[in-house]
This record gives C-alpha cells, sequence and structure tokens, in this order.
C-alpha cells in the first residue's frame, strides 16, 4: 500500500450453524483473523452446540442473526407457511411476497422464536440482522425486519442492505444478473431503512453465481473495487460434510472460499486495494 490510512471492511461469512463442516471452517478463519462478522441460522438444528463453539471468539468479530424463511424446519408451528414442518424453497418465499400473500404473523412470531434463540444462546441480542438467501428484504418479511430492528435491537444494531446502484454493479462485472435481482428486490427495504436512519453498510458487495468457472481470488479482487464508509462483502467459506451436502446445493465452492481467505494470497489483494477488515460502527 502506498502510506495512506487503509479503508475498514466487513467481511462476513454467512450460514455459520448450517451444518458442522461450515461452522468449523468459518472459526478457523475468525481464529486466524480473515474475517470480521458472521452471521448465524439460530434455526439450525445445531444451533445450541454451534453457539457454544462461537461463543469464545465472539468479542473477535460482529455476530450477527441470518433469519431464515427458506428449507429449514421452523422453530415454531407456521401452518400457512410450512404446513409439512419445512419451510419452502425460495422461489416460493419470493413470489408469495411478491403477491403478499405471506401470513406476516407467522413470519413475525418465527422472527421472534430465531432472535430467542440466539438471545438465549448469547445473552444478548445480535450485532446485526440479515436474511439467509436475503430474504429480509422482502416484501413482507421486510416489516417483520424492519419491527424487530427497532424493538428489540433499539439502535444498538444494524441491518445488510442489498442494494446498490446498476453503475457499482457494472463496475465489478462479478455476477451481475444475479447481482441486479438481489439489489431490485432490495430497494423497498433499502429506501425504508435510509428513512428510518437505521445503521446499515453503505455498499453491499459479495453476489456471484456460486460456480467455479472463475478462480475465487480473481471474484473476490473485483468485490474490493469500489466506493462506500462502510461496505461489506458477504462470503459463504466451510468445510464440506455430509450434514452441508443434507442441506444445502453451496457445497464444494465453500472449500474455495475458505482456501482463498486462509492463505495469503488474500491479505495481499487486501493491502493492495487498501483495506483492512473492521467491524462495523455504530
Amino acid at each position: 500500500m502506498n502510506g495512506t490510512q487503509p479503508r475498514r471492511l466487513v467481511l462476513c461469512a454467512d450460514d455459520y450453524g448450517m451444518a458442522p463442516g461450515v461452522s468449523r471452517g468459518i472459526l478457523e478463519l475468525i481464529a486466524r483473523g480473515r474475517l470480521s462478522a458472521t452471521s448465524c441460522m439460530s434455526a439450525s438444528p445445531f444451533w445450541r452446540e454451534h453457539a457454544a463453539w462461537l461463543a469464545p471468539f465472539a468479542g473477535k468479530v460482529d455476530v450477527g442473526l441470518h433469519l431464515t424463511l427458506t428449507h429449514f424446519a421452523p422453530l415454531g408451528p407456521m401452518p400457512h407457511t410450512a404446513p409439512k414442518g419445512r419451510l419452502p424453497e425460495l422461489p416460493k418465499i419470493v413470489r408469495r411476497a411478491l403477491l403478499r400473500s405471506l401470513d406476516r404473523h407467522e413470519v413475525a412470531a418465527e422472527f421472534e422464536r430465531q432472535v430467542d434463540a440466539f438471545e438465549q444462546a448469547f445473552g444478548h441480542m445480535p450485532a446485526f440482522l440479515d436474511g439467509h438467501q436475503h430474504v429480509h428484504q422482502l416484501p413482507v418479511v421486510r416489516d417483520v425486519t424492519l419491527n424487530l430492528l427497532s424493538r428489540r435491537l433499539r439502535g444498538q444494531g444494524y441491518v445488510r442492505l442489498c442494494a446498490e446502484p446498476l453503475s457499482a454493479m457494472l463496475a465489478r462485472r462479478a455476477g451481475l444478473g444475479r447481482a441486479f435481482i438481489v439489489a431490485l428486490l432490495g430497494r423497498g427495504f433499502t429506501r425504508r431503512v435510509r428513512q428510518m436512519r437505521l445503521p446499515a453498510n453503505d455498499s453491499f458487495r459479495g453476489v456471484y453465481d456460486l460456480s467455479n468457472r472463475v478462480p475465487f481470488a480473481a471474484r473476490f479482487r473485483r468485490f474490493l473495487r469500489g466506493k462506500g464508509r462502510q461496505p461489506l462483502v458477504m462470503c459463504h467459506p466451510g468445510h464440506v460434510d455430509a450434514e452441508l451436502r443434507a442441506a444445502d446445493s453451496l457445497t464444494d465452492q465453500r472449500e474455495a472460499e475458505w482456501r482463498y481467505f486462509n492463505g495469503d494470497e488474500f491479505l495481499r489483494d487486501l493491502d493492495q486495494a487498501g483495506y483492512e477488515l473492521g467491524r462495523f460502527r455504530i
């Protein structure tokens, strides 16, 4: 670097608690100072055990809640949303949200249970809220999320925004189609958060097609492009195990991300881009 003060970058590993291999991989990176935040799935059947693993490291990173509304079994009854005891896949949730046919009361009750499970494990509220597969920013769901922020976190935590200007996405040329869809679905939520002046990241990066067609190092260097006082980059590192394969389609690429963040190339890329990892500042 050229001697200027490095900019702070929040690097957040999503899906902590999804499977043992994912949680162990994230913990290894936290121990080495390679992450500054992680987003936890308190709806996971592994949550209590994995929360205990994370507790000794909680002072090193922002520990947030990954609000979950897809795939897993809910923590309580949701007869309209999950009539067979399992939450639907993302396309169905998006469709119901856009049609305003999601049962808001069921979503609110489930998110309360997930916040409660987090608080029971750590003794305090999450440092931030976001959503697994970005569900927190969808219509109906975003109202519940904003209510949680104001009522449960009481201004002491931040929220992840996923919308960015098209110009920023074009400049990075990383997962443009997916990034555009995520940003488009998040425009209304972003507008509400800004109007309410809630703490939030001012730049969001990390969306790509989750394939290995391009080396992850090259993808990440694109995520380091752009402006922002508190940019946030999401990532999905971890180790593959049978539990992960049963829970999610994103498997081997998690290993690729883990290897990059665990290596020296990652540190050189951060330095050359003028960044250092840091936690969010309220």
